[in-house]
């Protein structure tokens, strides 16, 4: 049962913000300066990471917009934009963040496959839309549901986007059905990003959004949902998006053998500091993000001048004036990245270093040749950068 999807064209690139650093113009991944991530706990739409697998659609004709949702279920629907907006709204708070965030530092330990990206592949916005266990309820699957009566496993969601890793095929990704039907997990069909309508690189009209989970499972440019009995079968589920061992090579790699990626590690980096730095100063604000898959709250952010011989703690927040704690749901965002600063004191040379703990005690590894995949996904290491105290030569 097709999707009606509209019209979907690729003429022109729609327009982007110039001090985004661009990783890949075909498809077109580009990422915002480090410090820019900090400058708000919410990101902004034109700073937030864009991240592409083909050419961004245009889906223009919005009245024959409509999501097939079909499959294994008894009462398969075509919803428009319409049909879900009128069902309740809900606001999410929730960081994205691709699988490949921090690449490039896993490619100077040895030569990595994928997009060159360094620690702004991320980024935190305000997600407007239905929850997608309402949707399904339209269709017959209740809420709470890990099966449906006809075998139905898993939620398997197809984009507008066409992509040369299927053949010219659409982008494709799916979720198990318990997360989809959980209204815990927050998982949303979004409409609108930060306030305001989708924009094309984001998704326009309509697309998934999974929260604690790898930016690629929160498919864009949503045209159809499948009630699946097995995980979908396209190549970012089966042939990308999963993690080996150090080991493993190109000649000795089996996909079979590993699941695809769904929440992401716990993760931190230092924003307010190149890799490379020269201060006058003794004097430095260390300040980052730091963030855990799976609703995992931040419990603590530790920074080093000395490459971790010793530590102090940062001070953790998200929103202005309200007390962060890790587990309370009531007073901060489950979802969400925090923002860490401390001032250190720094000695004539240091390698300043940032780890974070999230609720699980779940800890960054210290080395990333521990880490290392040739698909260099995950790289979730120490984050260091190295501080001179004197004068600048520029």
């Amino acid at each position: 049962m097709p999707g009606i999807r509209g019209s979907a064209a690729y003429s022109h690139e729609p327009p982007r913000d110039p001090c985004l650093k661009i990783n890949s113009k075909e498809p077109f991944n580009a990422e915002p300066p480090r410090s820019v991530l900090i400058s708000s706990y919410v990101t902004p739409v034109e700073f937030f990471y864009k991240r592409n697998h083909g050419p961004a659609p245009i889906v223009d004709d919005i009245e024959r917009y409509r999501v097939c949702i079909f499959g294994l279920v008894e009462n398969p629907k075509e919803l428009s934009l319409d049909d879900i907006r009128k069902l309740p709204r809900y606001d999410v708070t929730a960081t994205l963040q691709c699988a490949g965030n921090r690449r490039t530092a896993m490619s100077k330990v040895k030569t990595v496959k994928g997009v060159g990206w360094d620690v702004a592949a991320i980024g935190n916005a305000v997600w407007g839309g239905a929850r997608l266990a309402d949707v399904l309820e339209l269709v017959g699957i209740p809420k709470l549901a890990a099966t449906t009566p006809s075998g139905g496993k898993h939620v398997e969601f197809t984009s507008v986007d066409r992509c040369k890793e299927e053949n010219g095929g659409p982008y494709k990704a799916s979720i198990p059905l318990k997360r989809a039907t959980s209204p815990e997990a927050d998982v949303l069909l979004a409409y609108e990003m930060n306030g305001e309508p989708l924009n094309r690189d984001h998704g326009y009209p309509l697309r998934v959004i999974v929260p604690g989970v790898i930016g690629a499972r929160s498919v864009k440019w949503l045209d159809s949902i499948e009630i699946t009995a097995e995980e979908c079968q396209g190549f970012f589920m089966q042939r990308d998006y999963k993690m080996f061992a150090p080991s493993v090579n190109w000649d000795n790699i089996s996909w079979p053998t590993r699941r695809p990626l769904m929440d992401f590690p716990v993760q931190s980096a230092i924003c307010s500091l190149e890799d490379v730095n020269v201060v006058n100063d003794g004097k430095v604000m260390v300040a980052g993000y730091a963030v855990s898959g799976g609703g995992r709250g931040i419990e603590r952010v530790d920074v080093s001048v000395d490459g971790g011989k010793t530590w102090v703690e940062a001070s953790r927040y998200q929103k202005p004036d309200v007390p962060y704690t890790a587990d309370d749901d009531v007073c901060c965002d489950k979802w969400a990245w925090i923002l860490f600063k401390v001032e250190v004191d720094i000695p004539q040379n240091a390698e300043i270093v940032a780890k974070a703990v999230d609720m699980a005690a779940n800890v960054q590894p210290e080395d990333v040749t521990v880490i290392w995949n040739l698909r260099g996904v995950l790289n979730t290491s120490w984050h260091k950068v190295e501080v001179q105290v004197g004068r600048s030569n520029l």
